[in-house]
């Protein structure tokens, strides 16, 4: 059986020199120059994901890349001194933006956004965000629950130690349940891969504080996440991890989060013939 070929692939710089080629040396015009340079790579096997391939949106004049540049800026500007309560606002506004863009069907900008660094840029700010500035926070995490589409984006957000980092947000801040539904949101977006440190957060934030289970704060919790998607998100990863050395943690945090009869049953539907799969297997 022959290797796999492995994909080629081409960066937003590389693909606009050769656009600019086109037009200077072959007298072509940008339409003509865009289109040819983009036969040209797919029929190199070259993949275009995350390539801005449109004339209007190449550059600086692309929403996406817009974004990314001013919030690299105040990034930077960060590691010099700080934020103050104006930079933040500007943060959230840029933030808004690029969840925006992001979040268009069929635009392709999720993609363009993560191969340029938004996942990593955005979990760098998350780990900037002091306790007064929740609003900063809650729209970073909505933003990275945009980004977070595929199971590169996911590796990406692994390899920025994402998975640690929401952890702690969620540990830490869970009497804001602004900042809590955005966690989880996260949570729910990255089911394609398994991250042994969210489960536990589930699990922790989970374990009930009073032994009068109704009685306690945890209940609560535990029907909001099950209202935005956990208990879909962590059945869903039983089925795909079934020889996963992480399948433990996410059936102790289903059990943590299995807090009522409908809750119970959501998961008796769905994720038993995975756990019997595990026991038997």
């Amino acid at each position: 059986m022959a290797p796999p070929k492995s994909i080629r692939t081409i960066s937003q710089q590389a693909f606009d020199e050769l656009v600019n080629e086109n037009m200077e040396d072959l007298g072509m015009d940008p339409t003509e120059a865009l289109g040819d340079a983009i036969q040209t790579l797919t029929l190199q096997g070259v993949d275009l994901s995350g390539i801005v391939t449109s004339i209007l949106g190449s550059g600086e004049e692309n929403p996406v890349i817009q974004s990314l540049e001013r919030l690299k800026e105040l990034d930077r500007d960060w590691k010099q001194g700080g934020w103050d309560e104006n930079d933040v606002k500007e943060i959230v506004e840029w933030l808004a933006k690029l969840n925006d863009v992001c979040n268009v069907d069929g635009s392709g900008n999720a993609a363009i956004a993560s191969k340029n660094g938004a996942i990593e840029l955005v979990c760098s700010i998350c780990g900037k965000l002091g306790s007064g500035f929740n609003q900063g926070l809650v729209s970073a995490l909505k933003t990275l629950v945009s980004m977070i589409h595929d199971l590169q984006s996911t590796e990406i957000f692994r390899e920025s130690n994402g998975p640690k980092m929401v952890m702690n947000i969620l540990n830490n801040r869970k009497e804001n349940l602004s900042i809590l539904n955005s966690g989880f949101s996260v949570v729910s977006a990255k089911q394609q891969g398994s991250i042994p440190y969210l489960y536990d957060a589930v699990r922790v934030l989970l374990t009930s504080d009073d032994n009068r289970v109704v009685a306690s704060e945890v209940y609560g919790y535990a029907r909001r996440f099950a209202k935005i998607g956990i208990v879909e998100a962590l059945v869903d990863s039983l089925h795909k991890g079934i020889k996963a050395p992480s399948f433990v943690s996410a059936a102790v945090a289903l059990k943590a989060i299995a807090v009522n009869d409908e809750i119970c049953r959501a998961i008796a539907e769905n994720g038993i013939d995975a756990i019997l799969q595990y026991l038997y297997r």
